[in-house]
């Protein structure tokens, strides 16, 4: 399908850049999993105008009903990929389905979601612990490696890392995605197991992992990826380099290296204040709508 802008990412800054962006008059979709949001399921408070405690699954239903009172749609879908297509951006889907767009808006955020089970920090830093299965793929040729996570992220690359490694399990209790990318994932020789990871174990490495269903899984590697992919990754599609702290360089316009790609919110740097993320994306919203505009003419 066609838009003038894709945000990517259901946040405060992806909903809040929607909302400027649809104000404009210019057709906009944003793509992602609201519950994915740091604040889903969270409170919070130090934002002007809410003088109380504020549940931010409430701040993002309500945003999101903002977004569609204004024109604008929320496809609730993890992006897999992104490229350049001349002027405009395509934006493949986990359904299958591609966005193309006139301006991107990249809202994610940067935060790598920790397991939080024994072993996972003993063993990050290259002791068989990453979260990154692109970056650290060759280190794992030949030997049997696990993928954590029941995300469009963690099936991809489950499925990429079998062209690396001897075996590819794909470890979650649930799988939130779309079963195309399941049935992929097997035909590449994935194997499924439907269980939760208690504890990562090894002596100076990775060695193993004991699951909740009792099972104890002998390999070499386990790979972390509890959510879609996030801004910095998907920038480097674009080859847009990230800083040495993972933040997207922006100007005052919240523009990128690449004409027509906008950043907005964590993924820019600190202050990680919702207040930050909130006037970013309105600056991001208008400025890629403005974009978006003269694509067309």
């Amino acid at each position: 399908m066609d838009t003038d802008v894709a945000i990517i990412g259901a946040g405060p800054a992806g909903l809040q850049a929607a909302i400027h962006s649809a104000r404009k008059k210019v057709d906009t979709i944003v793509i992602g999993k609201p519950r994915n949001s740091a604040i889903h399921g969270t409170e919070f408070e130090n934002y002007v105008g809410l003088p109380n405690i504020m549940s931010g699954t409430d701040f993002l239903m309500n945003g999101i009903e903002q977004v569609r009172s204004f024109g604008g749609r929320l496809l609730e879908q993890n992006v897999l990929s992104l490229s350049r297509d001349g002027e405009r951006f395509r934006i493949s889907l986990e359904d299958g389905d591609e966005v193309i767009a006139k301006a991107l808006v990249l809202a994610t955020g940067t935060t790598r979601v920790k397991l939080g089970v024994p072993g996972e920090s003993k063993f990050a830093n290259g002791k068989g612990v990453s979260y990154c299965a692109v970056c650290d793929c060759n280190f794992y040729r030949g030997k049997v490696v696990a993928l954590v996570g029941g995300q469009s992220e963690a099936v991809v690359d489950a499925e990429f890392m079998t062209r690396y490694a001897s075996k590819v399990y794909l470890i979650s209790p649930r799988f939130d995605t779309d079963a195309k990318l399941l049935d992929a994932a097997e035909k590449a020789g994935v194997t499924r197991v439907e269980a939760a990871v208690e504890e990562i174990l090894g002596e100076t490495r990775v060695t193993s992992v004991r699951l909740s269903n009792g099972d104890v899984l002998e390999l070499d590697g386990v790979f972390i990826e509890l959510g879609g992919k996030s801004s910095v990754d998907l920038a480097m599609e674009l080859d847009i380099m990230p800083e040495m702290d993972d933040s997207l360089k922006v100007d005052r316009g919240c523009a990128t290296a690449v004409a027509g790609v906008f950043a907005c919110g964590d993924i820019t740097g600190k202050p990680w204040q919702v207040a930050k993320a909130v006037g970013e994306g309105c600056i991001a919203g208008m400025a890629a709508a403005d974009h978006a505009r003269k694509v067309s003419e």
